[in-house]
């Protein structure tokens, strides 16, 4: 009897170890190449197709859980910025810890963008634009913020412009050190209202 119970906590130990090593695979290999195979994850993970299976019955089942689990990741990460201050010096500091976040996560939104809903996609990015926004809205109104375009146009214009430094860096245009700085310009441009642009 106590043989016995002693095995089903090791067990589970076992199925957790092999959980994180196949999501730690499937968010690397999705990163790569957003059309990843379960059988490529599963090779990476150094497991067999049926392990795999056997924690996640379907392809999306398994690009939801690695997306779930790396937005997890990346949000606690952010929550130790310092979001307090001015509202500008703030926005810099979250590009600063952010950006990178968002341009190793492409691959893995173009994976999970092919079998999940819009709508559950906008519910896993919940928390981060969350945080976002309500930076934003602090921002807004303490008039160093334009409040004439909608907070969530604001913050897509912010996602799409560390896209598009990613794919400078992609095309050899621009340096990853510089970043994060020519994104902070550049969206604090966008965000202050025109009575304080000129």
């Amino acid at each position: 009897m106590t043989a016995t119970r002693a095995k089903v906590p090791a067990k589970r130990a076992d199925a957790q170890r092999s959980i994180e090593a196949i999501l730690d695979a499937a968010i690397r290999s999705l990163s790569r190449n957003p059309e990843a195979s379960v059988s490529e994850i599963a090779k990476t993970a150094g497991v067999g197709r049926v392990t795999v299976y056997g924690h996640f019955p379907n392809r999306a089942d398994l690009v939801e859980a690695a997306m779930t689990r790396a937005i997890a990741d990346g949000h606690a990460g952010l929550e130790a910025v310092d979001l307090s201050g001015d509202p500008r010096e703030a926005l810099a500091r979250l590009i600063d810890s952010s950006w990178q976040l968002v341009s190793q996560s492409r691959s893995l939104l173009t994976a999970a963008q092919d079998v999940l809903s819009p709508g559950r996609i906008r519910e896993l990015h919940a928390g981060p634009v969350e945080r976002v926004e309500g930076l934003v809205e602090r921002g807004r109104a303490e008039g160093v913020f334009r409040t004439d375009l909608p907070t969530t146009w604001l913050v897509g214009v912010l996602h799409s412009i560390m896209h598009s430094a990613a794919d400078e860096i992609n095309a050899g245009r621009l340096t990853p050190d510089v970043a994060a700085d020519y994104i902070a310009a550049t969206a604090l441009s966008a965000f202050t209202p025109p009575s304080l642009a000129g």
